[in-house]
């Protein structure tokens, strides 16, 4: 509380900031949101919340995010920068501390190649 009253975040906030900046870490295919947990979710009457859990205890937070890495990339390397990245975003923007992130590999995923356009070369 401050000498103005009492600013709340609410769980989606931390949610949102944490799936953002998972899906920043180059080798994150992606916040994984199977449509079993979402359908589970939705009926439970809880809001989905796309592949992260957050507790709010007083101050602290705890985050568990669920991602699928790109094939080749080392799964360890990518878990911990998203550990890194997740708990200074949600610091920096509600200046509460987290207590620890959770990271939880679901897949591994073949990174899709776009193909390249051809230009027509004209003699």
């Amino acid at each position: 509380m401050n000498e103005m009253g009492n600013v709340n975040i609410s769980e989606d906030v931390i949610v949102t900031i944490s799936n953002i900046a998972a899906n920043e870490i180059e080798g994150v295919a992606g916040v994984y949101s199977g449509i079993a947990d979402a359908l589970l979710e939705i009926f439970r009457g809880k809001k989905f919340n796309k592949g992260v859990s957050v507790i709010l205890e007083e101050e602290k937070i705890s985050v568990t995010i669920i991602i699928d890495v790109e094939y080749g990339r080392i799964i360890p390397e990518v878990a911990k920068k998203v550990q890194e990245n997740v708990k200074n975003a949600i610091e920096s923007m509600t200046e509460r501390e987290v207590n620890e992130v959770n990271v939880h590999v679901h897949g591994v995923v073949i990174k899709s190649e776009k193909p390249e356009k051809h230009k027509a070369v004209s003699e």
